[in-house]
C-alpha cells in the first residue's frame, strides 16, 4: 500500500481518468432510499463489478423496511456499514447483526435467500452494497456466508488524519503488501477500501495493471488528473498506469472515498434482476429454480 507521493517519476506512471460519472437517486428493498454509483445503466458496470449502491441518511423513513427476503444467484454481495448496523439472515440459517465499520461478503453461488434488516429506529444509517460478479465456472457453487467485524481489517494512518481500510485484497505497503482477512475470487482478485486523504494531502495508491479501477466519493472533494470530484461522484480510470495519484481538492477538508479494483472477467453477462448468469437460458433456469423452490438446492 503506497501512502506516499511516487518520487521516481521516470518508472512509474499515473492513471488517467476515463470518466466521471454521478450516483443516480433510486430506491430499493421494501423502499429504501440510495444513490447508485453503478450498475443504473448496464453499459455502466466496471468488470468484474455490477453494482455500487451507497445509503446514507438519518430519517429511519428513508431505511427502516429494509430488505426483505430475497434471492440472488451467480455473483457475490458485499455490504459494508459505515454507520449504524443492520441484521443478515439467510435460508443457511446464517444470522449476524452487521456493526459500524463490519463487512458481510456473501456468495451466492447457485442459489441463497436472505434478507438485511436495519437494526436501528432512528439515527444515521450510512454504508454500501457492491456486486461482484462470479466467473462461468464459479457461479453454481455451494452459497457462502461470512462476518468480517472492523476490527479484523487493516488499517494504514496517513498524514493529517487520514486512513486506508483495507476491507478486501491485497496492496503493497513498502517491501512487503497489506492483506485484508478477505481476499476473494481469484478470477477478480477484488481490492476494495475505505480511503480518507487529510486536507491538503496527496496519496498515490499503487494497482496491478491487470485490475480496472474506480473511487466513489462520498465526503468531501477529490482532485485528481487537476479536477475537483465532488461527493456523490465516482471517478473511473484508465487501465495504463500502475497507480491512482490522489489528492484532497480543500486545503481545509478531507476527502473519503471507496475504491473498487479487480481483474475484470470479460465474460458475457445475463441478468435479470438478482440473477447473474452468462446466458439468458441460464437466468430462465434460475427464475425457474426459484418459482419451482429449487434455486438453493
Amino acid at each position: 500500500m503506497t501512502a506516499q507521493t511516487t518520487t521516481n517519476s521516470a518508472t512509474t506512471q499515473a492513471r488517467s481518468v476515463q470518466r466521471v460519472v454521478g450516483a443516480q437517486a433510486t430506491q430499493d428493498g421494501a423502499g429504501v432510499r440510495l444513490m447508485r454509483a453503478m450498475g443504473h445503466q448496464r453499459h455502466l458496470r466496471l468488470d468484474p463489478f455490477l453494482m455500487l449502491d451507497a445509503f446514507s441518511s438519518d430519517d429511519p423513513d428513508d431505511y427502516i423496511a429494509g430488505f426483505p427476503p430475497h434471492p440472488h444467484r451467480g455473483f457475490e454481495t458485499v455490504t459494508y456499514i459505515v454507520d449504524g448496523h443492520m441484521r443478515h439472515k439467510d435460508h443457511l440459517g446464517n444470522e449476524g447483526d452487521l456493526q459500524a465499520g463490519g463487512v458481510q461478503w456473501m456468495t451466492a453461488g447457485r442459489g441463497i435467500i436472505h434478507e438485511e434488516m436495519p437494526q436501528q429506529e432512528n439515527g444515521l444509517l450510512r454504508g454500501f452494497q457492491i456486486w461482484l460478479n462470479l466467473p462461468a465456472k464459479d457461479k453454481m457453487q455451494p452459497a457462502h456466508y461470512e462476518d468480517i467485524p472492523a476490527d479484523s481489517m487493516p488499517t494504514q494512518a496517513l498524514p493529517g488524519d487520514g486512513f486506508i481500510k483495507l476491507i478486501a485484497g491485497t496492496l503493497p505497503h513498502g517491501e512487503t503488501s497489506i492483506q485484508a482477512p478477505v481476499q476473494g475470487n481469484p478470477a477478480t482478485d477484488p481490492v476494495i477500501a475505505d480511503v480518507r486523504i487529510g486536507a491538503g494531502q496527496q496519496l498515490d495508491i499503487a494497482l496491478p495493471q491487470t485490475h480496472q479501477a474506480l473511487v466513489y466519493v462520498f465526503e468531501g472533494a477529490l482532485q485528481v488528473a487537476g479536477q475537483d470530484v465532488s461527493s456523490q461522484y465516482s471517478v473511473w480510470f484508465e487501465n495504463e498506469g500502475d497507480h491512482l495519484a490522489l489528492a484532497a481538492a480543500d486545503s481545509q477538508h478531507p476527502v473519503r472515498f471507496l475504491l473498487l479494483a479487480g481483474k475484470p472477467l470479460n465474460e458475457p453477462i445475463a441478468q435479470y434482476g438478482p440473477f447473474v448468469m452468462n446466458t439468458q437460458e441460464e437466468v430462465e433456469q434460475a427464475l425457474r429454480d426459484y418459482r419451482d423452490g429449487v434455486l438453493t438446492k
